[in-house]
This record gives structure tokens, sequence and C-alpha cells, in this order.
């Protein structure tokens, strides 16, 4: 699936959750929907410190990742070693957040550690039934 862009909402979320666990790393893994990131899967087991984010891999469910996020403690958003390590695993689009965690602080990066512009979108997301 080619992604399109991300939807506003799941940006906003992606920098607050970002902030909110500084210093120590936020991450998760993209799903998207119709070409589009709509949300962030938390695994179980994810491991955060204030060095690093360990994402426990065997633990995602049977699904098809669009890609990962994590945040960075400091304003430095490019890929370590480990990031590309896990960008080459999982999905073609890869977002780092660093400090101060806004609009302006983070990038897009395709599995091989090369930035990639992706769009932010209004997306309208619909009410799922409940049964």
């Amino acid at each position: 699936m080619q992604i399109k862009g991300i939807a506003r909402d799941t940006l906003t979320f992606i920098l607050e959750a970002s902030k909110s666990m500084a210093p120590e790393e936020f991450a998760g893994l993209l799903q998207e929907k119709d070409g589009v990131i709509t949300e962030v899967l938390i695994l179980p087991g994810t491991e955060s410190s204030d060095t690093n984010a360990v994402l426990k891999l065997y633990m995602m469910p049977n699904i098809k990742a669009a890609g990962s996020v994590h945040s960075h403690p400091g304003p430095n958003r490019r890929p370590s070693q480990a990031d590309l390590r896990l960008f080459s695993k999982t999905g073609n689009c890869h977002i780092i957040v660093g400090r101060p965690y806004d609009r302006q602080s983070w990038t897009c990066y395709d599995r091989e550690g090369n930035v990639r512009e992706l769009q932010i979108l209004d997306v309208e997301f619909e009410e799922e039934e409940e049964i």
C-alpha cells in the first residue's frame, strides 16, 4: 500500500504521547487505512527508557504495519543504527519525534533511513458500531 499521508489527529496523538513520555522514549507501530496512517499500535511488553525504546515485534498481532514511530529525548531526529534495523523490519514509513515534540519536530524516513515527505491530512474518522 502506498502511504499518502498521516491523519492530523494521529500526528497530534504521537506528539502528545512523545511529550508526556519524555525523557523516556515513546514507541509504536503505524497502522494505515486506505493509504492514510490513522492509528498507532502500542505492542505489549514495549520497554522505554531515556536512551531507547524496545518494541517486542514478536508480540505483533497478525497484521501488517505501515511503519514505526518513536521519540528521542533530545532534538536530534536522525535514525541510529538500531533505528535502521527496526525500519528494515516494519513497513516503509518511520517517524522520529524529537524535543520539543511540536509540529516542527518530527521527521519521516523510509526503510533505508532516507527522509521522505509525509503529508498531514484532515481525515474524518468513522464511528464504529458497538456490538
